[in-house]
């Protein structure tokens, strides 16, 4: 699919034109005096805001889409004639049309006629639109391109996405770039001490790999941002197992890694002035023989002693030694990303990622930008009262709640226990995707995984 720029109307035959009424009850496709139209519903001009607007523009893909058109014509005027709407309207809506065209077809069989895509989207459109330009249209492809990427990391079965299958899709991504890779295996963890890592993967036949990738934008002297994702390719629970059917979108669990993965290729794309570090711990939680066991006390690369309270509590395990390892960088800032907790999902249901740092300035930062670009988040507490509900009764302290009522405020008492090992890190923050792991019956995307929050990191680290 690509979308084409003009300044007047083509004539081009089988282009729809898309035309919006605020006054019918639902979207349909007519044809009137031989011209194909895609009629849709859109907000009252005083009642638009940002998100309705994406939601607007993904609306538009999924109806043609829904009625095979190959080809369509949007007037630029008619589609922001809002108020209330963002300057960067062009890379915006470039985000939304790709984020909207993708599916994930990779075990689907093509039926005879084709799936129906949309071959392009024609903008008319003044030349020199101050909402409309070029390189924003180019920029948000790109952006777009490597989410959908990210979505096919996580929508991929764990059967066909194990820890070492994980490192060769990265390889593979990351070629023609000026992206650096190493991967740790088992041997190299254990003589580095990741016990975290290795006590969550050594129940699988599949080894576990730590994975890092380095950028270089911008003055090598200068200290770098690290981004640490989960990598769990997929997530049984271990012998806490998951019952059914919580374990169904477990392949999902590396999608904090796929989206480090997307982000750093998406700002060496972009050729960005910045240092970027990658750390992905990457394993398969299983129950076995020889897995870790609830009771169990692992020596974690730092030195804490950890109680193991659960073994379904086990991303923040991993990401405790990939926090641990990132200090080796002196980075300036560090963010983890990770579906961690479902009650993250409990306290914001599926619209917005958790966020959690003690820093007031880059949290205002993170919510703003979140909204400007549709990645949504929201702050929860990380006060230091938190950290007296994970003391360990025979270890430093407990992967689960030991204290007060179990249960109650996991996502907190998970961001705490990995706020432990990111004590020396002058600048941290942690954010929990799992309540945006997957698109929304209403957010105009594809069923299965969203691609959170890559867009969100890319503003940011442009910041």
């Amino acid at each position: 699919m690509k979308i084409t720029v003009v300044d007047r109307r083509t004539g081009r035959k089988k282009c729809a034109s898309v035309v919006f009424d605020e006054k019918i009850r639902e979207n349909r496709f007519v044809v009137s005096n031989g011209k194909e139209l895609l009629v849709i519903k859109a907000p009252k001009r005083a009642d638009m805001t940002m998100r309705k607007w994406i939601i607007l523009v993904r609306t538009i893909i999924q109806e043609a889409k829904k009625y095979n058109l190959k080809c369509i014509e949007i007037v630029w005027k008619d589609l922001v004639n809002f108020d209330n709407l963002d300057s960067e309207l062009g890379q915006i809506f470039a985000e939304a049309v790709y984020m909207a065209h993708y599916e994930f077809r990779k075990y689907k069989t093509p039926p005879k006629e084709g799936f129906g895509d949309v071959a392009e989207v024609v903008v008319i459109a003044p030349k020199n639109t101050k909402t409309l330009k070029r390189q924003n249209i180019k920029k948000g492809i790109t952006i777009a391109t490597q989410v959908n990427f990210c979505r096919d990391l996580a929508n991929t079965p764990g059967c066909d996405m194990t820890p070492a299958r994980f490192v060769g899709a990265v390889r593979k991504a990351i070629k023609g770039t000026k992206i650096k890779m190493r991967v740790l295996d088992e041997k190299q963890m254990k003589r580095k001490k990741m016990h975290g890592v290795l006590a969550v993967g050594q129940g699988s036949k599949n080894q576990s790999r730590f994975i890092i990738l380095e950028y270089i934008g911008a003055n090598p002297r200068q200290k770098p941002v690290c981004l640490i994702g989960k990598g769990v390719t997929f997530d049984t629970g271990g012998i806490d197992t998951k019952p059914h059917p919580h374990a169904l979108d477990m392949m999902m669990d590396m999608s904090g890694g796929a989206a480090t993965v997307a982000t750093i290729i998406t700002v060496a794309k972009l050729k960005l002035k910045k240092n970027i570090v990658v750390l992905i711990p990457t394993v398969e939680n299983m129950p076995g023989g020889s897995s870790f066991k609830p009771g169990d006390i692992v020596k974690m690369m730092d030195g804490t002693h950890v109680e193991i309270g659960h073994t379904d509590a086990e991303g923040r395990l991993i990401l405790a030694d990939a926090l641990t390892y990132a200090k080796m960088y002196k980075p300036c800032t560090v963010i983890d990303v990770a579906t961690l907790t479902g009650a993250a999902m409990v306290a914001l249901g599926e619209r917005a990622s958790a966020i959690f740092t003690d820093d007031d300035d880059l949290a205002q930062k993170t919510l703003e930008t979140a909204e400007s670009v549709g990645d949504y988040a929201w702050r929860l507490p990380l006060w230091d009262e938190y950290s007296t509900e994970i003391t360990g009764n025979v270890g430093d302290i407990s992967n689960i709640r030991t204290k007060g009522q179990p249960g109650y405020g996991g996502a907190i008492t998970a961001a705490v226990f990995l706020k432990h090992f990111a004590k020396e890190h002058k600048q941290w923050m942690h954010i929990d995707i799992a309540p945006t792991m997957t698109a929304v019956f209403d957010e105009q995307l594809a069923k299965g995984a969203k691609g959170s929050p890559v867009r969100l990191l890319v503003k940011l680290l442009e910041q």
